[in-house]
């Protein structure tokens, strides 16, 4: 058989279920569009309605394909979003913060979640999710972790549990900060570095005004350029504990495809408007990729799991924001002002 023919032959086994995650995709972003809302829970929830279709052999594979290959295209995209300059611009002492804010939310998140009862491996993602972008990092995460018949059930709930809570955040946390007597760069600091998901943390930065949304959209970004590092980390760290034969198997090399793009963006090789539409494109995947995943989840495994996982995450996001809060409120000589 050629290389055209095998080629061909994959491509239509994969077809009906990728077809399938692409309109659930499309069908959430023109829900959210049209009137609001998150477009990740979206594309869980209509997913889900198709659970009875992961099981079957003709769309099997492609769903597969979509919620693992097409998630780590996602991931490389991302890349295309963030520059070195970017970060620059806030200063050592903000990007200082955000590395800050989100090793020590890894840490103490898995410590919490630990503590609640949780595996390592699902405490470890749902604390990776809150530290740096919420879904996405959530995804990104959970591709090189052990995977377990819990898996895919603990990356839904994390995905669901973050989105809600990020929306959450996205309309208290703009007057916390007018409580908390913060000017609007402080506002923006805090927003963009506590805040799980980048369009909430925009939403939320530009609810106190343009200045802290945008200082807010950078501060995210920085917080982005870590997922690269922390995904390498916790592989790392899970493939010697399964042994030195899964070191190999579990490092993240779409990860070198992140690093890539985000350099070649950094150093101007990316046209501003071809970058606008890779990141479009990242977008979409993710969203692809997701739909995937809420078809592979029946809704009773979800309710069966109980209320440890959503405590955590809460818990995981109230460090996050006790942890930057102060740092903001105190640091207020060498942070943005």
């Amino acid at each position: 058989m050629s290389t055209f023919s095998r080629l061909s032959e994959k491509a239509r086994a994969l077809a009906p279920g990728l077809l399938l995650a692409v309109t659930v995709a499309f069908a959430s972003l023109f829900i959210s569009s049209r009137y609001g809302g998150p477009v990740m829970l979206y594309a869980i929830l209509f997913g889900i309605a198709f659970n009875f279709l992961n099981d079957d052999p003709r769309t099997g594979a492609g769903i597969q394909f979509a919620s693992k290959r097409v998630l780590q295209l996602g991931v490389i995209l991302l890349g295309a979003s963030v520059t070195f300059s970017e970060i620059a611009h806030l200063g050592w002492a903000t990007a200082l913060l955000v590395v800050a804010a989100v090793a020590t939310t890894i840490a103490a998140g898995v410590l919490i979640g630990r503590g609640a009862g949780l595996t390592g491996p699902h405490a470890t993602l749902s604390a990776g999710a809150v530290a740096i972008c919420g879904a996405s990092a959530a995804m990104a995460i959970a591709s090189v972790l052990p995977q377990t018949k819990d898996s895919e059930r603990n990356l839904i709930l994390t995905v669901v549990g973050v989105t809600t809570l990020s929306t959450i955040a996205m309309v208290a946390y703009p007057p916390l900060t007018n409580l908390l007597g913060f000017s609007e760069m402080q506002a923006g600091v805090f927003l963009g570095a506590t805040i799980h998901d980048v369009a909430q943390v925009i939403g939320a930065g530009y609810i106190v005004s343009d200045d802290a949304g945008a200082v807010a959209a950078v501060v995210k970004l920085m917080r982005v350029t870590l997922l690269a590092p922390a995904v390498f980390v916790i592989a790392l760290v899970f493939s010697r504990q399964a042994g030195t034969e899964a070191t190999s198997r579990a490092f993240p090399v779409f990860l070198i495809g992140f690093a890539a793009l985000m350099t070649a963006n950094s150093f101007g090789l990316v046209p501003e408007s071809l970058g606008q539409t890779i990141a479009g494109a990242s977008r979409f995947c993710l969203v692809v990729a997701v739909s995937a995943l809420g078809v592979k989840t029946a809704l009773k495994e979800l309710f069966e799991v109980g209320h440890r996982p959503v405590a955590t995450l809460v818990l995981q996001t109230a460090w996050l924001a006790a942890f930057v809060g102060l740092a903001v409120a105190f640091g207020k000589g060498v942070l943005p002002h």
